[in-house]
């Protein structure tokens, strides 16, 4: 099988990978309770100073997983064009969450989950962030590594 679409360098990787998080706003979250037992579940989010910041229950699973251990892992984009993110999950209320964040999340997604105790933000900070296409593209995927930006 030939892969149609040339391999991109670490740069333009970073570059595409960066417009998706900025564009795109459905992502697969992947959590595990203290027992280990996996959860992943859809989540709309916005790309917040780095961050990815998205918005569930607090009575989730996927909330209820980020408490005791905090780990998440992120997977944004089709199988052909992927953007892996691994970081460190918090849960943010409501109403902690800064203005300028809580209304960039409305604005990009059409809701506000603000007013209510149901609700709490997730806010991921990525340690690892990796990218690739096709299967060419495995090597040299890495491109962030202990929350820094490989150049």
């Amino acid at each position: 099988m030939t892969n149609p679409q040339p391999v991109r360098n670490r740069a333009q990787r970073r570059k595409d990978a960066l417009g998706r998080l900025a564009r795109d706003r459905d992502a697969w979250v992947a959590t595990a309770s203290v027992h280990g037992r996996p959860t992943l579940v859809p989540l709309w989010f916005l790309w917040d100073r780095g961050t990815l910041l998205m918005c569930t229950r607090r009575d989730t699973a996927t909330a209820r997983n980020l408490t005791p251990c905090g780990e998440a892992v992120v997977t944004v984009g089709p199988a052909t064009d992927v953007v892996h993110v691994s970081g460190t999950a918090e849960i943010v209320e409501c109403d902690a969450l800064a203005p300028d964040s809580a209304g960039a999340f409305s604005a990009k997604l059409g809701w506000d989950p603000r007013g209510g105790t149901q609700r709490v933000f997730l806010r991921i900070i990525p340690h690892t962030v990796k990218a690739w296409r096709e299967e060419n593209e495995q090597s040299g995927r890495l491109l962030m590594r202990d929350g820094r930006w490989l150049d």
